[in-house]
C-alpha cells in the first residue's frame, strides 16, 4: 500500500549513512548505505518471482486487515478514509495515492526501479481482488485470526519484495527524498509522514484499532526475520535496497 496504501518499511542509489532505528511502519524496507552489486542473471527470474509474489502477498494481507475490522496500517487508514469519501475501491485508491507520491519524487530527484513502477499497479490490483473474494468477519474469533493473518503475511510479503531488490516503493522514496533535500533525520521524517498520513485518514474516517498498533509492534521484527529468509544469493539489483545485512535496513511500506 509505501500502498501501498497499500501490502509497513527501499532508496535510490544515493547513500545513506546507516541509523539505529529499524522499527518500520508498512510494508517495506529503504536502503541504508550498500552501493548495489552486480545482479547474477541466474539469480534473476527468482528475483522477479520474489517482487510479484511479494507484491501480491502484500495486497492480499492488507485485505486481511481490512476485513478483519480491528485497525489498518498507517498508509491504508488514509487509503480506507479515501475510499469513503470517494466510492472508489481502497486498491484503487491506493494505487492513485502511490502514483501522486511517485510523481513528488521528480522534484526529489529520485530514481524509480521495477519495483517502485510494479509496486503502484500490483499492490492495489491484489488488495481489490481479496477484498472481492473475502467477506467481512463477524465475531472476535474470526476477526483476531483474520488480523494475526494479516500482520504476519505482511512481513513475510515486505521480506520477499524487498529481498528481490528491484527498487523502493513510492513511499519509501519520498521518504529518503525528503532525508536528502532537508537534511533531517530519516527518524523524524518517516514518523512525520506517519502521523500525518494516520491522522488524515482517521480524520476521514479511516480504521484504527489494535490491529494497527499490533502491525506498528511487529511488522519490524516480522520483516527484518524473512529479509534474511528470502535474501538472494550475490544480493544485488537495479536499485539498492537493503544494506549489507539486514539490520541496516529501514523497513517501511
Amino acid at each position: 500500500m509505501s500502498t501501498t496504501s497499500g501490502p509497513p518499511a527501499t532508496a535510490d542509489t544515493t547513500a545513506t549513512p546507516p541509523t539505529a532505528d529499524t522499527t518500520p511502519t508498512p510494508a517495506t524496507a529503504v536502503a541504508a548505505g550498500a552501493p548495489a552489486a552486480v545482479p547474477e542473471p541466474r539469480h534473476l527470474v527468482r528475483r522477479l518471482v520474489q517482487l510479484y509474489a511479494g507484491l501480491a502477498l502484500y495486497g492480499v494481507s492488507s485485505a486481511l486487515l481490512v476485513r478483519s475490522g480491528l485497525g489498518l496500517e498507517p498508509w491504508n487508514v488514509l487509503h480506507q478514509g479515501l475510499s469513503g469519501i470517494t466510492g472508489l475501491s481502497m486498491g484503487v485508491v491506493l494505487t492513485i495515492v502511490g502514483a501522486a507520491v511517485l510523481l513528488l519524487w521528480i522534484p526529489l530527484r529520485q530514481k524509480p526501479g521495477l519495483g517502485t513502477v510494479s509496486n503502484v499497479l500490483v499492490i492495489g490490483a491484489a488488495m481489490d481482488a481479496t477484498l472481492w473474494l473475502v467477506p467481512d468477519a463477524h465475531g472476535l474469533l474470526a476477526r483476531v485470526p483474520l488480523m494475526l493473518a494479516g500482520v504476519v503475511l505482511n512481513g513475510l510479503a515486505t521480506g520477499l519484495y524487498i529481498a528481490a531488490r528491484f527498487g523502493p516503493g513510492p513511499r519509501d522514496g519520498l521518504m529518503t527524498g525528503l532525508h536528502r533535500l532537508t537534511g533531517r533525520s530519516l527518524r523524524l521524517i518517516r514518523t512525520t509522514i506517519e502521523l500525518t498520513v494516520v491522522l488524515t485518514g482517521f480524520l476521514l474516517g479511516g480504521s484504527l484499532g489494535v490491529g494497527t498498533l499490533l502491525y506498528a509492534v511487529a511488522i519490524g521484527p516480522l520483516a527484518q526475520f524473512f529479509l534474511r529468509v528470502f535474501a538472494v544469493p550475490g544480493g544485488g539489483g537495479s536499485t539498492v535496497v537493503a544494506s549489507r545485512t539486514p539490520r541496516q535496513a529501514i523497513l517501511r511500506r
